[in-house]
């Protein structure tokens, strides 16, 4: 998240907490799509993690980016944390260390998407190739230590980096060693927003597979095809996983409010301090028990900024967030948004979707999830292997794109940008598999050659 929201309407009711999500929902004329993508910077000489300070790290970046675009900077305590596209609706934003992401403006087509991405790569280019860095397009840094990499200069970073320690075993790796791409995408009422995201949530699985590439840890392989997706098993399960509840009858705004309640915040912010409530529930907040702010109650921004907090495989705001898959290199990077537009903004395919789902078990569903990090397209569910279910589900979006037709000016629909997909389809093996393939043949045991060929 690019920004901390600052909205200090005090709540009074849980009615308030439920009408801020239905406030989302849209006309399907309206709907649009964002696409969100980290990766890693690195020193083009040695290969090594870039400081925030310096004449060549992350904050001499930002700075040169300010200057470039003309974006607001996101400042903290005299530090630029990130930039702001006033006019499109853009960011550019830091995670815990140094992962630069781009939070892409909400547009409508996919074509628009990749546009925004090739204009954001190459001004990235312009003002980190003469600092001496490079940008690499894996799911998980492949060759550093956790100690070897540089803490960003944000007070939310520092509360979180002191909690998930007592939370589960990942979630410092999370939060430093690890990129994802994530693809935004809209509702027009409740009952649409529950069927998108039950379906999206059983799919989840599929997209990991297909764009699963972190198989290496400090050098080696780690025994993952997504590892990234294995650390979020046992990052800090309060706050993420596949939420079998939302399956349940019942389920709407009004549950995942009651669910985001009595999840454990991280931090209030004021101001410019973020102070320190990890533990404590938004519930105990909203009946003014919060042992740090007593007899205080939440605003509006408070809420915004604990749902942004909560890291489930499919998350819920004003919007739906496809959080599954590992990022990847910038020719695979449209091809998410594109695989979850062909399904889920088309009733047809959304239908077709749901179809191939409905039957799985909250069991089954964990089940699928817990495998494939290691397996893959090999993960089974009742006696299907994913990779058949992947396959159909690409028919599925190539299908829902065409109806869509909306068309670049070259007279190309959407289906274009499933092309990396169809290729990974193409080939039975995920990207990680020809990853590890190319370790044990011509890289000859290094990770090295993949700051050449997997950089941006």
């Amino acid at each position: 998240m690019a920004r901390d929201q600052i909205d200090m309407t005090p709540l009074q009711s849980r009615d308030e907490l439920v009408a801020w999500f239905e406030a989302g929902c849209k006309d399907p004329s309206e709907f649009r799509m964002g696409t969100e993508h980290e990766k890693t910077p690195f020193t083009l000489e040695g290969h090594r993690p870039v400081p925030y300070e310096g004449p060549r790290g992350i904050g001499a970046l930002l700075e040169g980016m300010k200057l470039l675009l003309g974006w607001e900077p996101i400042m903290e305590k005299g530090n630029i944390i990130g930039l702001y596209d006033v006019t499109g609706g853009g960011a550019i934003s830091l995670e815990p260390g140094g992962q630069f992401e781009l939070s892409g403006a909400p547009v409508e087509n996919v074509h628009q998407t990749q546009s925004e991405l090739m204009a954001h790569l190459a001004q990235v280019r312009e003002i980190a190739a003469p600092l001496g860095i490079g940008f690499l397009g894996l799911g998980m840094t492949p060759s550093w230590s956790r100690a070897d990499i540089p803490v960003m200069p944000k007070g939310r970073y520092k509360i979180m980096t002191n909690y998930m320690p007592k939370v589960g075993q990942y979630g410092l790796d999370m939060m430093y060693r690890t990129c994802t791409v994530q693809t935004n995408l809209d509702f027009s009422s409740e009952a649409d927003m529950v069927k998108k995201l039950r379906v999206s949530l059983a799919l989840q699985p599929v997209a990991t597979a297909l764009f699963a590439n972190s198989p290496f840890t400090e050098g080696k392989p780690n025994g993952f095809l997504s590892f990234r997706s294995e650390i979020w098993r046992d990052t800090d399960n309060a706050r993420s996983g596949m939420m079998p509840w939302a399956f349940e009858d019942g389920m709407g705004f009004e549950r995942y409010v009651d669910y985001a309640l009595d999840v454990p915040m991280y931090f209030v912010k004021r101001g410019e301090e973020y102070i320190d409530v990890s533990g404590s529930s938004f519930r105990a907040f909203f009946d003014g028990r919060n042992n740090n702010l007593p007899g205080e109650r939440p605003t509006l921004s408070d809420w915004a900024n604990h749902l942004s907090t909560i890291f489930p495989e499919v998350r819920l705001k004003r919007y739906l967030e496809m959080r599954g898959s590992d990022g990847g290199p910038w020719g695979r990077l449209p091809a998410l948004p594109a695989f979850w537009v062909g399904l889920l903004y088309d009733d047809v395919s959304l239908d077709a979707a749901w179809e191939i789902v409905k039957h799985w078990s909250a069991h089954e569903r964990q089940a699928l999830r817990d495998d494939v990090p290691r397996f893959g397209f090999k993960a089974r569910i009742k006696d299907r292997y994913l990779f058949e279910i992947a396959k159909e589900c690409l028919v599925l979006a190539h299908a829902g794109l065409r109806r869509r037709g909306r068309i670049d000016q070259l007279g190309r629909d959407e289906t274009r940008h499933l092309e990396p997909l169809d290729r990974i389809i193409d080939s039975g093996r995920t990207p990680a598999e020809e990853m590890l393939e190319k370790f044990n043949g011509p890289w000859n045991g290094s990770v090295e050659p993949a700051y050449a060929e997997y950089a941006f």
